[in-house]
């Protein structure tokens, strides 16, 4: 009977967690199935390489927004992987509970719980209030401060992996502490940073408060880093609560652009874990 009831058991259990499972994953299929369905249809060469068109008039496309999403994310990622690549390997090779390691790692905490909404409105006033109009540069610092948490813990962790022998063994040879961090352990942990690089990326590429507070929007084409600059996410925002059948229609297609960045960084991010874990074994 023991035998019986462990096996009756084991079965409710299984089924309960594919149950749940199964909850879990039809609210995503759901999105997902709705943004390409909606989305889909508007797809064309001209809708992904052309400006907005003027309300009223028919046709046009998002080429503007794809392209200055882009250049924000890039912009922003430039300055902050280093950044938080820097911290990252401060955390996980020279911090021994000093006190200014206890705040470096309070700081990246606390930013990883920040609002994204507060970055903008912080970038807004130290620089567009500054200068005066919206710009690019005020987005890739919000986005920027954004990335700096993902990408230290993701290098803090990764090193943190290494095992201790290789650090011996380099030590053994009279290699300098710089370059037994950045040439053999950091070599050896870039998967798991180039990661946590990738799924930053992906984050900020759906943030939109931020941009509302920075860039804002544009209907032409990028002509500067200190100028106002057309994203994705605000035109989606934008083009969904205008109640016009035309942009409601465009943001799906938006929306589906988007999603399809995102899910190729996700793979590209499961592809690069794989291989590490590969190399690993």
């Amino acid at each position: 009977m023991r035998v019986i009831s462990r096996k009756m058991t084991d079965r409710l259990m299984k089924y309960l967690s594919l149950l749940v499972t199964v909850a879990a994953i039809t609210p995503l299929v759901w999105i997902i199935a709705s943004i390409i369905s909606n989305g889909a249809s508007v797809l064309s060469w001209e809708f992904l390489t052309s400006l907005p068109k003027p309300f009223g008039e028919s046709g046009g496309g998002i080429g503007n927004a794809i392209l200055g999403t882009f250049i924000i994310n890039a912009l922003a990622s430039v300055w902050s992987i280093p950044m938080g690549v820097a911290i990252g390997i401060y955390l996980s090779e020279y911090d021994r509970g000093s006190k200014l390691g206890a705040v470096v790692r309070t700081a990246i905490e606390s930013l990883s719980g920040v609002p994204s909404i507060i970055f903008g409105v912080f970038a807004f006033t130290l620089i567009v209030l500054t200068v005066r109009h919206y710009t690019a540069l005020a987005a890739a610092l919000a986005l920027g401060l954004m990335m700096i948490p993902l990408v230290a813990k993701a290098t803090e962790e990764s090193m943190k992996v290494v095992s201790e022998d290789v650090r011996e063994a380099a030590i053994a040879l009279g290699i300098p502490k710089w370059a037994r961090t950045v040439k053999i352990v950091l070599s050896l942990a870039r998967g798991g940073v180039l990661s946590g690089a990738l799924l930053a990326f992906a984050r900020i590429s759906g943030e939109t408060a931020p941009l509302l507070f920075t860039a804002l929007f544009s209907f032409f084409w990028p002509i500067g880093l200190d100028q106002p600059m057309a994203t994705l996410q605000v035109m989606i925002y934008n083009y969904a609560l205008s109640g016009f059948s035309d942009w409601v229609s465009k943001a799906w297609g938006a929306s589906l652009i988007l999603m399809l960045i995102v899910l190729t960084i996700n793979v590209a991010v499961r592809g690069v874990t794989r291989q590490k874990y590969a190399e690993g074994t």
